[in-house]
């Protein structure tokens, strides 16, 4: 009996790690979720002419919005961690976003248009062409993650009302059918 306990051990180890595999997986899906609305608004946003002016404002927005969605549908109270996390997320996905959209529209209108300003107002740059483009679309993929990492922690106390506290015991705890437990009534 104890050798077949033995033999099945691994197993049972392999079985045990499969599962928190399964159960980490299914908080990240839990977190992915929201990412992805949040992340979707703020990169859209960050793309459209006039409005795309308070693409910092709008990265943040979206880090609260997807917080705000996490913890509503999150059974346990979130943390201040989990809250970056899910900000981090949408601004990654927020990133993609702008990246896909503005990197096409810059190369078929905005190049030539950002050169020749920068000549009229007398700056010289040492770079130019692809090379300051693709420079300003990495510093806003840096001011997304991080302001959209800003509003998911932001989020956290706002919308977060619930306590770290266990749940109250029943009323009768510790009371068996006899009365309370070691009194013997």
């Amino acid at each position: 009996m104890q050798r077949a306990f033995f033999a099945c051990r691994p197993v049972l180890q392999e079985l045990n790690l499969c599962n928190r595999l399964v159960r980490d997986s299914n908080l990240m899906i839990n977190k992915l979720k929201p990412a992805l609305l949040g992340g979707l608004i703020a990169g859209i946003l960050c793309v459209v002419p006039f409005v795309s002016t308070c693409c910092c404002v709008w990265a943040a927005l979206g880090g609260l919005l997807a917080s705000f969605m996490y913890i509503k549908n999150s059974p346990a109270p979130v943390t201040t961690g989990e809250g970056a996390v899910v900000g981090l997320l949408t601004g990654a996905v927020g990133s993609l976003i702008y990246m896909i959209i503005q990197l096409p529209l810059a190369l078929l209108f905005g190049l030539t248009s950002m050169e020749e300003q920068f000549r009229r107002s007398g700056i010289e740059l040492p770079l130019s062409g692809i090379a300051l483009l693709l420079l300003s679309v990495f510093l806003f993929v840096v001011l997304i993650l991080i302001f959209s990492t800003i509003g998911g922690i932001v989020g956290v106390p706002i919308f977060e009302k619930r306590k770290g506290a266990q749940p109250p015991l029943p009323q009768d705890f510790g009371r068996g059918p006899g009365g309370p437990y070691g009194t013997g009534l």
